[in-house]
C-alpha cells in the first residue's frame, strides 16, 4: 500500500471514528454534519461550525439556543430544537445596527463590534435577548442591549443601555427581581427594572479571585434556593467554573466543574449555558475553540455532586453519549446551508458583513437569483454587501453559479473565504473584457481570460491544517484548480472563516453593474479526501 493510499485510509478512519452521521438534508445536493447517530446516541460537536458563547433555554417542549455574531448582520442568531441534538435556525434578535454610521461602512467599519456574549431568557410570555457591545474596539465606550419579542421569529425591539455590562447573563429571580451578572474576573450584579429595559440598581461587585483569570461569560441560575453563576476562565485554553451562594450578592464559593481539552488538545471546553429538562435532568451546551473553523458547541450531561453541577462524565467531555430524554424521538435536522435563491427572502443561514445597502441587492429583480450590485470599495474588506455563512468541519465545500453579463468596468464579483486574511475567485470587468482571477490576501495569484457569461466557482475547506483551496468551471461539471491555497487565519479575533459572495467596484460608486447568483450549494467533502 503506497503512502498516498495509506494517508487516505487513515483520514477516513479518523473521520468515522470522531464523527457522527452526515445528514442528507432537503435534497441530495446537501450534506451537512449532524451529531445524531440515528441510534439514540449523539456525537460531539453539536454543530461543527462557529456558534460561540452559547446560552440556552427551554420553553415548554422547545429549546432555544442563542449565539454571538459580532459585526455580522442580522445579529444574535437563535436556533431551536426539540431534543437538544437536532437544530434549525429560528431567527435573529437584531435586524441591523443603527447607532453608528460605520455599521453602514460610512466613515469606517465596525469589524469585531456589534453583539458579544449573547444571553437568552423567557419570562411571562416574552423572549429577552441581551448582549454587550465592546469598549475599546471601534468605540471608546461600550454598552449593553436588551431585545424583546413575543415570538422568537420577531419582530424584536431593541433597547440600548448607557451602561456597559460585559459578557452579560440575564436572570429573572422568583421574587420578581431582574438581574444581570457581568464582568471579567471582577464580577458584578446589576439589578434591572421589572421590564428589563433599564437599570434599577447600579452594579455591585460580588466576586474577584485572581485564581480564575479572565473569569467571564456569566450565566446565572437559582436552583433549590441557591444561586449558581457559571463562567469561563482562562480564555481559549479555559475551563468552566461554578460559583455558588445563598445570596445573589454573595459571598460565593467556587468549584471547577470541567477542565478538559481531550477532543481538541490545547483548547478546553469553556463558556456556555445549562437547561433543565422536564424529566428533571440538566444539560449544558459549552463551546470549544477549533481555530479558524470557529468556536463549536458541545452538548454535555450534568451530574449533581454535593450540590455542584459537574459537566461531562468522569471529568471529561463526552464524545458519544445517549441523547437527552425529551419524551420522544425527532427527525435529524441541521441548520440550513444550501440556497437556490427561489424565495423572496434570504435564508436564515445568511449574514452580511455589515448593515447591507438595500438598494444594492435583490431576490426579486431576477426571480430565482440573488442579484448583487457593485458598490465602491478598495478591496473585499471594504465591500459592504458581502453575503456570508459559516464554513464547517471537518471538510466543507461551497459552490456557486454566477452570471456576469451585467458587470460594468471596474466590477469585481465572485466567491471565496472571508476572514483576515481572505482569498477568493473573482471575475473582473476591464473595459469590455473580463478576466478570471484568484486573489489571496489582496495579492493577485492567477489571471485567466474568460469567455462566456456564466461561471461556476468552488471553495473547499479542511480542518486539517485549516487550508482552503479554490476551483472554477466553465461548464458546471468539470472543475479546475486555480491559484494557491489560503492558510486560514483569525485576523478578526474570535470570528471564524466564512463562505462569501460579493460584488464591488474599484473605480466608481455608481456603475450600475451587477451579477446574478443562481444558487449556492454546500456539502461536506468526506468522500473527497485527498
Amino acid at each position: 500500500m503506497n503512502n498516498h493510499i495509506k494517508r487516505n485510509v487513515l483520514l477516513l478512519l479518523l473521520l468515522f471514528y470522531t464523527s457522527g452521521l452526515f445528514a442528507q438534508v432537503k435534497d441530495q445536493r446537501t450534506q451537512v454534519w449532524t451529531p445524531d447517530n440515528g441510534n439514540g446516541t449523539f456525537t460531539n460537536p453539536l454543530m461543527w461550525g462557529d456558534w460561540p458563547d452559547p446560552d440556552i433555554i427551554r420553553v415548554d417542549d422547545e429549546f432555544y439556543f442563542i449565539s454571538t455574531s459580532m459585526h455580522y448582520v442580522p445579529g444574535c442568531p437563535i436556533a431551536k430544537s426539540k431534543d437538544l441534538v437536532n437544530w434549525e435556525m429560528a431567527g435573529y434578535a437584531v435586524a441591523r445596527y443603527d447607532e453608528d454610521l460605520r455599521y453602514d461602512m460610512k466613515g469606517g467599519n465596525m469589524y469585531l463590534n456589534g453583539s458579544w456574549a449573547s444571553t437568552l431568557r423567557y419570562h411571562d410570555g416574552t423572549f429577552y435577548a441581551g448582549f454587550c457591545t465592546p469598549a475599546g474596539i471601534g468605540t471608546k465606550e461600550g454598552h449593553f442591549s436588551i431585545c424583546t419579542a413575543k415570538d422568537v421569529k420577531g419582530p424584536w425591539t431593541r433597547t440600548i443601555f448607557k451602561e456597559y455590562l460585559y459578557d452579560p447573563g440575564l436572570f429573572f429571580d422568583d421574587n420578581g427581581k431582574v438581574y444581570v451578572a457581568h464582568g471579567q474576573q471582577k464580577l458584578y450584579i446589576t439589578e434591572l427594572n421589572s421590564d428589563a429595559r433599564s437599570v434599577k440598581v447600579p452594579q455591585k461587585e460580588i466576586y474577584n479571585n485572581p485564581q480564575y483569570p479572565y473569569l467571564e461569560g456569566s450565566h446565572l441560575y437559582k436552583i433549590n434556593g441557591k444561586y449558581y453563576l457559571l463562567g469561563s476562565t482562562g480564555g481559549t485554553k479555559g475551563r468552566e467554573v461554578c460559583l455558588r451562594s445563598d445570596n445573589i450578592y454573595g459571598p460565593y464559593e467556587s468549584k471547577v466543574v470541567i477542565d478538559d481539552d481531550h477532543t481538541y488538545p490545547g483548547n478546553g471546553l469553556h463558556q456556555g449555558g445549562m437547561v433543565q429538562l422536564k424529566d428533571g435532568s440538566w444539560w449544558f451546551i459549552i463551546m470549544q475553540d477549533r481555530g479558524p473553523i470557529g468556536r463549536v458547541p458541545n452538548l454535555e450531561p450534568v451530574t449533581w455532586v454535593d450540590g455542584w453541577p459537574m459537566l461531562g462524565k468522569d471529568g471529561k467531555g463526552v464524545d458519544t453519549c445517549k441523547k437527552p430524554n425529551v419524551g420522544g424521538t425527532y427527525a435529524i435536522t441541521v441548520p440550513a446551508t444550501s440556497d437556490e435563491f427561489n424565495s423572496p427572502r434570504l435564508g436564515l443561514q445568511w449574514q452580511w458583513n455589515h448593515n447591507p445597502d438595500p438598494q444594492k441587492w435583490s431576490l426579486t429583480e431576477h426571480n430565482g437569483y440573488l442579484r448583487l450590485k457593485a458598490s465602491k470599495a478598495k478591496n473585499l474588506a471594504g465591500a459592504r454587501n458581502t453575503l456570508t455563512q459559516r464554513v464547517q468541519g471537518p471538510y466543507s465545500e461551497g459552490t456557486v453559479e454566477m452570471h456576469v453579463a451585467g458587470m460594468k468596468n471596474g466590477d469585481v464579483a465572485g466567491f471565496g473565504i472571508f476572514q483576515f486574511p481572505y482569498a477568493f475567485i473573482a471575475v473582473q470587468q476591464r473595459g469590455t473584457k473580463r478576466v478570471l482571477t484568484m486573489v489571496n490576501n489582496d495579492t493577485t495569484i492567477t489571471t485567466l481570460k474568460l469567455r462566456g457569461s456564466t461561471i461556476w466557482l468552488k471553495a473547499s475547506v479542511t480542518h486539517t491544517g485549516f487550508i482552503a483551496s479554490f476551483a472554477y468551471s466553465t461548464d458546471g461539471k468539470n472543475f479546475r484548480p486555480i491559484g494557491n491555497e489560503l492558510k486560514m487565519g483569525l485576523g478578526l479575533d474570535w470570528t471564524a472563516n466564512r463562505f462569501a459572495l460579493f460584488n464591488y467596484n474599484t473605480r466608481t460608486a455608481n456603475t450600475g453593474g451587477y451579477v446574478d447568483f443562481n444558487w449556492f450549494r454546500y456539502r461536506d467533502t468526506l468522500n473527497k479526501v485527498q
